[in-house]
Parts: structure tokens; C-alpha cells; sequence
């Protein structure tokens, strides 16, 4: 017979620390409600190309980032930095570099397919955008540095930490874009990082200018993307 005591203190008595979960108790029957209303939030979120100047209220944007801050990453190392550029001179300097790689990619880079596909949604070169919005979130990939561990699955890690960033900018009412310049070695030198770290999403945030419009676009219903087996 085990002794069941020995063997907790044996589980206990690991390389890795452990503390007891506290989960997120949510009733049953309120379940589905819940999922539904987050969605119904959600459903509502469009990328924003146009901003308004009002500022955004503070303690938002750094409330946002700790909630990415809680994705799951390889190995937890969260190899993720958050860079946020408020001053209109940085801003400016964003601009004028993003464009500069934007004209290239229009005139020279895109395929006409890529192009194709681009023409429903009306972009092109001129990212006025990145001055416009009170605040800009560049998001860099942390690779192994002088001060960095390896990193694992870090596009992953990065990709779910951004999806949970852009969901509490739009839970707090404020509009975003991803925007991703290629190439994005450029934003090292605007943001003043190390090379270790590697440029992957630029963020806009603020509130729609009044009169704002979007493309009228669908999204995908749930039997083109679910499949039960």
C-alpha cells in the first residue's frame, strides 16, 4: 500500500515551485451568456485608420499591457517588450521611416495578388495614423540577449499577448491598428532598443475621429471556420 502522505510530500518536494490554482468559478447555466456577451463586445471591434486627438484616459494603456502581460509563452520567458511613444517629435520620426518602407512596398515589393487583395480595404503608402493617435504601442519580439534568455514559440507568445492587448484596448472603448511595416529595423533606432529585440506589430490607440469610416467588410461565419470531429 502507498502511503499517501509520503507521496504528497514527494510531489511537493520538486525542482519547480508550485502554488494551488484558484480558478475562475463561473456558474454553469452562465456560461454561454458570458462567452456570448464577450463576443457581442468583440464583434463590434474594426481596425480604426482614423483618430481623433482626444487623449486617453490615464492608467488604460498600462492596464492593457498587464493584461497581455498575462499570456502564456514558451517556457514563460514572455519575450515581449512594449514600447509606448507619446512625444508628437517620435511620433513624427515613426511616420516618416514607416512611409519611407510603405512606398517601397506599394511601388516595388507587393505582389499585384498581395495588391489584389489589399484594394477592398483602400490602404496605401500614407500612415498618417502614426501621428494622429494620442499614443503608438511598438511590440518587439525579445530574442536572446546580454540580458535575455532564449526564447521559445516567441511569435506565438507575442501574436497571444497582442490579441489580448488589442481585446482590453477595445474593452476600455479606445480603437487600434496593427500595422506592420516591413522591414521593421528601422523602429530599433526610433525606439532606441537593443537588436536583441526584434520590432513585430506597431499599434496606433486612441478614440475614432468623429466621422470615422471603415471598410464594409464581412467576417467569416462560424461553419467556414469550426469543424467538430
Amino acid at each position: 500500500m502507498v502511503d499517501s502522505t509520503a507521496l504528497d510530500s514527494a510531489v511537493a518536494d520538486v525542482s519547480h515551485p508550485t502554488v494551488p490554482l484558484t480558478p475562475m468559478t463561473v456558474p454553469a447555466h452562465e456560461a454561454e451568456a458570458r462567452s456570448k456577451a464577450f463576443h457581442d463586445v468583440m464583434d463590434q471591434r474594426r481596425t480604426v485608420r482614423d483618430y481623433s486627438t482626444r487623449p486617453i484616459p490615464d492608467g488604460v494603456v498600462e492596464w492593457a499591457i498587464r493584461t497581455a502581460n498575462t499570456a502564456p509563452s514558451g517556457a514563460h520567458v514572455q519575450p515581449w517588450r512594449f514600447v509606448v511613444i507619446t512625444d508628437p517629435e517620435r511620433k513624427s520620426r515613426l511616420r516618416e521611416a514607416a512611409e519611407a518602407e510603405e512606398r517601397e512596398f506599394y511601388a516595388h515589393r507587393a505582389s499585384e495578388e498581395w495588391l489584389a487583395a489589399l484594394a477592398p480595404i483602400g490602404t496605401d503608402w500614407r500612415k498618417p495614423f502614426l501621428e494622429d493617435a494620442p499614443a503608438v504601442i511598438v511590440v518587439f519580439e525579445v530574442h536572446k540577449g546580454p540580458h535575455s534568455p532564449r526564447p521559445y514559440y516567441t511569435k506565438e507568445s507575442v501574436g497571444i499577448a497582442v490579441g489580448l492587448l488589442l481585446s482590453s484596448l477595445h474593452q476600455a472603448g479606445l480603437a487600434t491598428l496593427t500595422h506592420t511595416p516591413s522591414p521593421m529595423k528601422f523602429l530599433n533606432e526610433v525606439c532606441e532598443r537593443p537588436q536583441e529585440e526584434r520590432a513585430a506589430y506597431v499599434i496606433p490607440v486612441g478614440y475614432p475621429a468623429e466621422g470615422a469610416r471603415v471598410p464594409d467588410l464581412r467576417r467569416k461565419d462560424l461553419d467556414e471556420v469550426l469543424i467538430r470531429l
